[in-house]
């Protein structure tokens, strides 16, 4: 039983940190650290994987976030404006703020697995139906190939 309260604090604090880092990630405007958060994010959704012993997704998972990171990140350099002058970073606070309220729920509100039958494994079903995660990883990247292209014609044509 001990074990188990254990295992469900670290959940949750994983829990805690997937939200912050993903807030963190769409909220700062340096490309840099909006990648280090979504990198963040990516390692903390393969420990939640592995932890609920799908370590097939969890590596998957770790596969797909660094070809995802790579990419966005040499975008975000090649297409970003260089700030003449550094922002204050105290607009940072109620970012984190409303990212700790946003995970409240996960905190206090647990979901439980009573009338599954015994049979049910998560690991098993992540990995039967990881066509449909694929699919949709997919999409999300070729979505960030397809606007980095149009940025940058665009530029060109701006440019001639």
């Amino acid at each position: 039983m001990r074990v188990e309260a254990l295992c469900g604090m670290i959940i949750e604090l994983l829990d805690v940190g997937l939200i912050i880092s993903a807030c963190l990630a769409i909220y700062l405007d340096e490309a840099v650290y909006s990648v280090a958060s979504l990198a963040c994010m990516f390692v903390l959704m393969a420990f939640l994987y592995a932890l609920n012993d799908a370590v097939f997704v969890a590596v998957f998972q770790l596969s797909v976030g660094a070809g995802t990171l790579a990419v966005l990140f040499l975008a975000g350099e090649m297409l970003s404006a260089k700030p003449e002058k550094e922002k204050p970073s105290k607009k940072i606070f109620p970012a984190a703020l409303l990212a700790i309220v946003l995970s409240l729920p996960s905190i206090f509100l647990s979901v439980t697995l009573g009338n599954v039958s015994p049979s049910f494994s998560f690991a098993d079903t992540l990995w039967n139906l990881r066509v449909i995660d694929v699919i949709l990883q997919g999409l999300a990247i070729m979505t960030v190939a397809l606007g980095i292209v149009i940025a940058i014609h665009e530029r060109r044509e701006s440019e001639s």
